[in-house]
């Protein structure tokens, strides 16, 4: 069947985000045991899981939404909050918890179709759903649409509640693809018009990949993709309790934009200049932080916050150097970097804190074919707790996320292009101190402290992860702790 004519078809059939159907039904008690054993395979194989190389011993059923009558003629669709239980990596003083919460959109047919293989989950042997086929249900465009339509029609099913700015239309009849690239979320686009980004781990709270892009589409900011809609879930034990938890944002797919990361490579593979465009960023990037700051409130940080900001930076050190042998010996020189801070507020020196994007990196900006600069995925490190994700920072840090990511860049290159990351840091903090009235370079000591520390996290990941990049961020640490001047862009 052709995607054309799997969208008909969705279109015409009754599901449980149409206006006019009934609620849809909860699935059955033993849903969740029926799933487990295909569940316990499948999920730690998923790129966005991040209990990766601990046992999955269980899983606890948060929420479960029939979106699409599992007993359909074509295909039913599950929508599951699934608590995986997993160990905990022993460390002292690491509090208990339940374990993390996944979201799963479960298609369910009686067999599946060729075309559909690579989303195979298994096939169901005892259970409510015995018999049947379960699968990745972001890779079929019938059930894909069934989510658009929810969040078109802001269906309100179950625990699940869908909301939108009502002044932007979302037309019928987009078709859906999945995009493959992701780690952390997983996003459909739809059309060439819309991208749907859902969030595998959920967490209660006010997420700021929702929160920050409407704050700033109040404030006319032109540079973030303004929300068209998103999808909520309300959990609790009890009515008292229950709490919005952001399952996806719906935002205008910038179709033809290039990926900055992909196109700094494009332009050193040619041997072309970069400076204009980091310059570009530069100015983006200060136009968000400037919005922020009328949006939101800004902090100051005194002696006790900063005293705080720098033991967190430097116990990273000191566990980084305990895991990656090549870190401890420039260890005494990347202290002084964070050791100077520390004498700033001993002498009384202050910062502003705001919010901030918190993982700014090339990749996370996009080029539209007119030239203009737009960035995005504003959730912030996915590993960190959203309570601190969500804390007024300085914005040296998403600056500091900027400088490596050029580093990086160059490092990509073969041969290595060290001049390429100098002159491109330089113009991007020259094309920030347009906008903002400052000049990040101005303020070394702090830019060096966070640029450390991105640096010291890089490290760490590489070895773990990527041992065949770890020379690049080990040349950084080589620049930041042997001379402390040569940090400046």
């Amino acid at each position: 069947m052709s995607e054309a004519a799997t969208q008909s078809e969705a279109a015409t059939h009754p599901t449980a985000t149409s206006p006019a159907s009934p609620p849809a039904a909860e699935p059955g008690p033993g849903l969740l045991v029926s799933l487990e054993p295909l569940l316990r395979e499948w999920l730690p194989r998923q790129r966005w899981f991040a209990g990766k190389g601990r046992p999955v011993t269980g899983f606890g059923l948060v929420a479960a939404t029939e979106l699409l009558p599992v007993g359909a003629a074509k295909a039913g669709l599950l929508h599951l909050l699934v608590r995986a239980h997993q160990p905990l990596v022993p460390s002292q003083g690491t509090p208990a918890h339940p374990g993390d919460c996944y979201q799963l959109l479960i298609g369910v047919r009686e067999t599946l179709p060729p075309r559909l293989a690579p989303a195979l989950i298994g096939h169901v042997a005892e259970g409510p759903l015995a018999g049947r086929t379960v699968y990745e249900a972001l890779h079929d465009p019938r059930l894909a649409d069934v989510l658009l339509e929810a969040l078109r029609s802001t269906a309100h099913v179950g625990d699940l509640r869908c909301e939108r700015d009502t002044r932007r239309d979302i037309p019928e009849g987009l078709v859906p693809r999945m995009l493959t690239s992701e780690q952390s979320n997983s996003s459909i686009v739809y059309g060439d018009t819309f991208i749907l980004k859902l969030f595998r781990r959920v967490v209660p709270g006010a997420h700021p990949d929702l929160e920050l892009p409407l704050m700033l589409s109040r404030e006319n900011c032109p540079r973030v993709p303004a929300p068209v809609a998103w999808m909520l879930a309300d959990l609790g034990r009890t009515p008292a309790e229950r709490e919005p938890h952001t399952l996806g944002v719906l935002q205008p797919f910038l179709h033809g934009a290039a990926d900055g990361w992909e196109l700094a490579l494009s332009v050193l593979a040619k041997g072309e200049d970069f400076t204009a465009e980091a310059r570009a960023l530069g100015r983006a990037t200060a136009e968000v932080h400037t919005a922020l700051t009328r949006a939101l409130p800004t902090v100051t940080l005194g002696r006790p916050q900063l005293e705080s900001l720098v033991d967190g930076m430097t116990g990273r050190l000191e566990a980084a150097a305990q895991a990656v042998p090549a870190l401890r010996t420039y260890a005494p020189g990347l202290r002084t970097a964070f050791a100077a801070l520390a004498d700033l507020a001993a002498e009384g020196r202050t910062w502003t804190a705001q919010r901030i994007h918190g993982d700014l990196h090339l990749g996370q900006c996009l080029r539209s074919p007119s030239g203009e600069w737009s960035l995005i995925d504003f959730e912030g490190e996915p590993s960190k707790p959203l309570a601190e994700r969500r804390l007024p920072q300085p914005v040296a840090r998403d600056i500091a996320g900027m400088l490596r990511s050029f580093d990086y860049a160059a490092h990509s290159a073969r041969p290595p292009a060290d001049g390429w990351a100098t002159v491109c840091r330089a113009a991007y903090c020259s094309g920030y101190a347009d906008v903002a009235g400052a000049d990040p370079r101005t303020d070394p000591v702090l830019l060096r402290a966070y640029e450390t520390d991105k640096a010291v996290y890089e490290v760490l990941y590489e070895a773990r992860h990527r041992p065949e990049w770890l020379p690049v961020p080990l040349a950084a640490v080589h620049r930041l702790a042997t001379d402390p001047c040569t940090d400046t862009p």
